[in-house]
């Protein structure tokens, strides 16, 4: 059986659930992989078979998505030139994380494809949302149509939604408290961070990084380059994560015991509806970086409350379940 396998780019969360979902897939035959998207740190240790430069957001600095960044890093003819020409006619199974190119592909070429992504959970009316209609709900729809849908989610918002996809090598990791908090806010200034992070007194912080290639310290903030090890050890032996409004971050660092705290991306709908979901599992959550930050973060640090998620290690019998009810064949490999 052939099988492709198309992951959003943008961000770190879709690769690095490619990371634990790849291996299971190539029990099943030949797998190729594609990859969309300029905004990813972590890469697969698979080699590609298809890289396409999609279409992505750019992170801003002050919260948000830097909107003119963005509009500079389109390159629409090149989408749909690789919408056109890219060969799907040979794939007994074609699965989308959220990618854009092979969905479009498939929709002209008349092939159902198969969503397994967090993203496609909002397929359910059932899956948390702000009481306030947005736009936004039109890129779960139209973003990367797919035929099929198996969704992630904090909760099982609806029959084809399952609790996240705890990589390996984070359920593998001891874990500690060696004091520290991890940060990872891609969104926001360094300095700006550094600065604020600066008024908490003796509290550690470590800060991972988009824009950093060498690692530097500035008092109790340390400044990372992101790097998969270099996280993973930090948040597994850290006290809490202050992040975004990610979906993988977060459910990660709650499947480790560890409290956290989001401040999702201003006007980026999924963050807000991410932030919503975890808040109805008592995550605090910070809407900006405003006069009262220090104070809120202080509040978070002094509060020992941990929430107790129960995220089963399901993804084998997930993807099992996937191939038997949507594949041409099944030829299982020995």
């Amino acid at each position: 059986m052939k099988i492709l396998y198309a992951i959003q780019g943008t961000g770190n969360g879709h690769i690095s659930r490619a990371r634990e979902i790849v291996p299971l897939l190539q029990q099943y035959g030949d797998l190729d992989l594609l990859v969309s998207g300029t905004e990813a740190e972590v890469s697969l240790s698979q080699p590609l078979k298809y890289k396409f430069h999609g279409f992505s957001f750019v992170f801003g600095t002050n919260g948000g998505v830097d909107n003119w960044a963005t509009f500079k890093l389109m390159d629409l003819p090149q989408l749909w030139r690789d919408i056109r020409s890219l060969p799907l006619k040979q794939y007994d199974l074609i699965i989308n994380d959220f990618e854009p190119v092979s969905a479009w592909a498939c929709k002209l070429q008349k092939i159902p494809a198969v969503s397994l992504s967090h993203q496609c959970s909002f397929m359910s009316d059932k899956t948390p949302r702000p009481p306030k209609w947005s736009w936004a709900e039109w890129l779960f729809k139209y973003y990367s149509p797919t035929a099929h849908h198996i969704g992630f989610h904090f909760e099982r918002y609806d029959d084809f939604i399952h609790t996240p996809v705890i990589r390996s090598e984070i359920r593998n990791l001891k874990t500690s408290n060696m004091g520290h908090y991890t940060v990872y806010l891609p969104a926001y200034d360094d300095k700006t961070l550094t600065s604020l992070l600066n008024k908490t007194g003796r509290v550690e912080w470590h800060i991972f990084s988009k824009r950093q290639k060498t690692a530097y310290r500035h008092d109790n903030v340390h400044i990372f380059p992101v790097s998969n090890e270099a996280f993973n050890n930090s948040l597994a032996s850290c006290a809490g994560l202050l992040t975004g409004g990610g979906f993988e971050g977060p459910a990660e660092a709650l499947y480790l015991q560890k409290k956290v705290l989001m401040i999702p991306m201003k006007n980026q709908y999924e963050q807000q509806c991410n932030a919503l979901a975890a808040s109805k599992l008592g995550v605090p959550v910070i809407n900006e970086i405003d006069d009262h930050f220090v104070y809120k973060i202080n509040n978070w640090i002094n509060d020992d409350k941990r929430i107790e998620v129960n995220f089963q290690d399901e993804t084998a019998e997930i993807v099992d379940n996937m191939i038997k009810r949507y594949a041409k064949r099944l030829p299982v490999l020995s």
